[in-house]
């Protein structure tokens, strides 16, 4: 069963972003898009992950056309089984970590693993408040949020900005695994051609077009 199904997508702002564009994801697979600033792949990504509705084209998800769905679905959706990574971590900030994590496993009926904490080299902040911890140390702990609520499909849109080269790769093991583990997906959006090509497809989006070079 594919996880994520787009057919035809186009956008428009000020001028034509893409148009065309279909993608499926499957289970146990990553999926990069690449290309330069302003070719789109943001707004793609926020099309694919529901925050945007596209100009045409249809995104469905687990089977499911989200242009057609409740709200109360979507939602629902979103809550269980959508993790979205962005450069900006959206934290709790009159939180501590903790609490952060917290709210993420309570809403989605999961545990707080001690060992994702350990991997993320952030068990030790757990009491901080978020304001208190490193850019990057912020970044681990939202990426720690997103494993924490075990979504089905990953949407990371930068998600080792904010990190040296070294916990970047550690990171990227890491969605790698709990992928290939939980029968999930990722989509990521990077300008680092490195990272990109260590997941299973590479896309580049240029043109209007989506091509894939891997």
């Amino acid at each position: 069963m594919n996880l994520l199904s787009a057919k035809n997508l186009s956008h428009t702002f000020d001028y034509e972003l893409f148009k065309n564009i279909s993608l499926d994801l499957h289970a146990k697979e990553s999926i990069a898009i690449i290309g330069i600033s302003g070719s789109g792949k943001s707004t793609l990504l926020h099309i694919l992950s529901t925050l945007l509705t596209p100009d045409g084209g249809a995104v469905y998800l687990f089977d499911e056309d989200v242009s057609t769905l409740k709200k109360k679905r979507l939602a629902q959706i979103k809550r269980d089984s959508l993790g979205l990574v962005f450069q900006s971590h959206y934290l709790f900030k009159g939180f501590s970590a903790y609490e952060n994590l917290e709210v993420a496993a309570i809403l989605s009926n999961q545990k707080i693993e001690s060992e994702l904490l350990k991997r993320l080299s952030i068990d030790k902040n757990m009491e901080q408040k978020v304001t208190e911890l490193s850019g990057g140390q912020q970044q681990r702990v939202s990426i720690a949020r997103v494993l924490t609520k075990k979504p089905r499909i990953i949407f990371a849109d930068e998600p080792t900005g904010n990190l040296d080269k070294q916990t970047a790769n550690e990171v990227m093991n890491l969605f790698f695994e709990y992928c290939k583990n939980n029968n999930a997906g990722m989509i990521l959006v990077t300008h680092d051609e490195e990272l990109a090509h260590k997941c299973d497809k590479v896309y580049r989006l240029e043109n209007k077009e989506l091509v894939r070079i891997q």
